[in-house]
């Protein structure tokens, strides 16, 4: 599997436009049905809203769906699902739940406060890229530690386990394409004395 980008939380975030307050919503899903589960459960919460506008992109079968639910064709729906696609975001959805304030926003206000409260939901959620990476450990002594500590944080690993004995024991994930030189690394500024092991592997949220 390629790696990919997608949001890392269920959030939310708001804003005021012309009076009209539009409420961002995003959460992951895997299916459609997660999806369509998500957006009626917004639908339920703001039943009494003008607008519930949707859009969302799955990662299988390349699916993508947008709703205006109400709002002129191509101001609402459309605008959330492109900032969903410029910013290279799948396996995700979001809700945009507007309240009208009494001023008319027109086509282009409509799009341009569609497009930011996506935007500001995404950013709500946290935008990660999830990839291919080994597991792996390294047992090093005490005065190697914060080296090894520095040098698994320049290669964006991610540390899942210390544990403190006569030597520490590391055990980190790191983005596959990164381990060789992660290691070649290792063994250089140790002078040949530290080397790391693959344990396992899995998909994992990783620095871009």
């Amino acid at each position: 599997m390629k790696e990919y980008r997608t949001v890392e939380r269920e959030a939310a975030d708001e804003f005021i436009e012309k009076k009209s307050r539009f409420i961002g919503y995003v959460k992951p899903v895997k299916t459609q049905e997660e999806a369509v589960s998500f957006i009626n459960e917004i639908k339920s919460k703001h039943w009494d809203a003008t607008h519930n506008v949707s859009a969302y992109v799955l990662r299988e079968n390349n699916i993508q769906r947008s709703s205006d639910d109400g709002e002129p064709s191509g101001t609402a729906g459309v605008p959330v699902l492109d900032v969903l696609l410029k910013e290279g975001v799948v396996d995700a959805c979001v809700v945009v739940t507007r309240y009208f304030g009494g001023t008319l926003l027109g086509a282009g206000g409509l799009i341009r406060a569609y497009s930011h409260s996506s935007k500001i939901a995404l950013e709500a959620g946290g935008i990660i890229t999830m990839a291919p990476c080994v597991i792996a450990e390294i047992l090093v002594d005490y005065s190697f530690y914060d080296r090894a500590n520095n040098l698994l944080s320049s290669y964006g690993a991610n540390l899942e386990n210390s544990e403190f004995a006569e030597n520490i024991k590391l055990t980190f994930t790191i983005k596959e394409s990164f381990y060789e030189a992660f290691n070649d690394e290792l063994t250089d500024i140790s002078q040949g004395k530290y080397k790391a092991e693959i344990i396992g592997r899995k998909f994992a949220k990783t620095s871009e």
